[in-house]
């Protein structure tokens, strides 16, 4: 079994920071948690607002707890709408912005969540921070 590392998690949160600003994100908030849902590494840009790090720590748990992304599960919404109506009142809601984090083997090491701008964008930063870490998710 491998963890991710804080090193790792590190790299990541710098690959989605520098994505938000070559996409002129508004400031971002990253989370990233290891695979039994304890919080490696949170780290807010200046300017992030007071409730961001719950939202990303929310959207990488959601990912990890429930074995898949947040956009799918927000895709997923209008097959079982009391399944998602419930995952909304646990994790503070379903939006895109949290992935798993897995190795070249596709063993889950972990989960980021990010928040700060739209969802897509948030999700789309979130993809490059992993990329830029030399590691996989199920959104790319």
């Amino acid at each position: 079994m491998i963890s991710l590392t804080l090193q790792q998690a590190l790299k990541i949160t710098e690959g989605t920071f520098g994505a938000g600003i070559s996409q002129q994100s508004e400031p971002l908030t990253v989370a990233i948690l290891d695979s039994g849902g304890k919080l490696i590494s949170l780290q807010r840009q200046d300017g992030s607002s007071m409730m961001r790090p719950d939202i990303a720590i929310a959207k990488a748990w959601e990912a990890l707890a429930l074995g898949c992304s947040s956009r799918k599960l927000a895709q997923d919404a209008d097959n079982r709408p009391a399944f998602i109506s419930a995952i909304n009142v646990l994790a503070n809601g379903t939006v895109s912005g949290g992935l798993l984090i897995k190795d070249d083997t596709n063993y889950v090491m972990g989960a980021v969540g990010v928040s700060g701008d739209h969802s897509d964008l948030d999700e789309s930063c979130a993809i490059e921070g992993i990329q830029f870490a030399d590691l996989y998710s199920d959104e790319y």
